[in-house]
């Protein structure tokens, strides 16, 4: 926190997740973030292209929260690429199972990465989100894989 990559990843996603929703991201406790993982993808020029965060709940599970890509950048596999990323360190690191709120428009995406939706759809930030989960395997070599089980890259 306080570097210029953590304001372009609060810039990121305030643009994406919150101002499209009336809302903005300085309005909301942040402290909290200094003791989560944050995760970014940089392109050729250093700017962030895509961001997302993992919270830790336990030594082995993790809230995975703010997923953001530009929109100029949607549709060539940075969020895929940047999921793959988060769950290969993080299972490094013991984490085995991920939750996640999802905005309904989003659960596709998380489907096809292995997660299912757990409960029943719910509003939050005035839109529909499901809960859904992944559980990863405990060797950390066969854990990064797409819903047909092949390897991610």
């Amino acid at each position: 926190m306080g570097s210029d990559e953590y304001a372009d990843e609060c810039a990121l996603r305030d643009a994406v997740l919150r101002k499209p929703l009336g809302l903005s991201l300085r309005d909301e406790d942040l402290e909290g973030e200094k003791d989560q993982s944050h995760f970014g993808l940089f392109d050729a020029s250093g700017h962030l292209v895509a961001c997302v965060i993992a919270a830790p709940l336990s030594s082995t599970e993790a809230r995975i929260r703010q997923m953001a890509v530009s929109p100029g950048r949607r549709g060539e596999g940075l969020g895929r690429r940047l999921m793959a990323e988060l769950e290969r360190t993080l299972c490094a690191r013991g984490f085995r199972r991920f939750v996640l709120a999802a905005r309904t428009s989003a659960a596709g995406f998380y489907e096809k990465l292995g997660y299912a939706a757990v409960g029943a759809e719910y509003v939050d930030l005035t839109i529909p989100h499901v809960e859904m989960t992944k559980s990863l395997p405990g060797d950390a070599s066969t854990a990064i894989r797409n819903s047909s089980g092949d390897p991610l890259s």
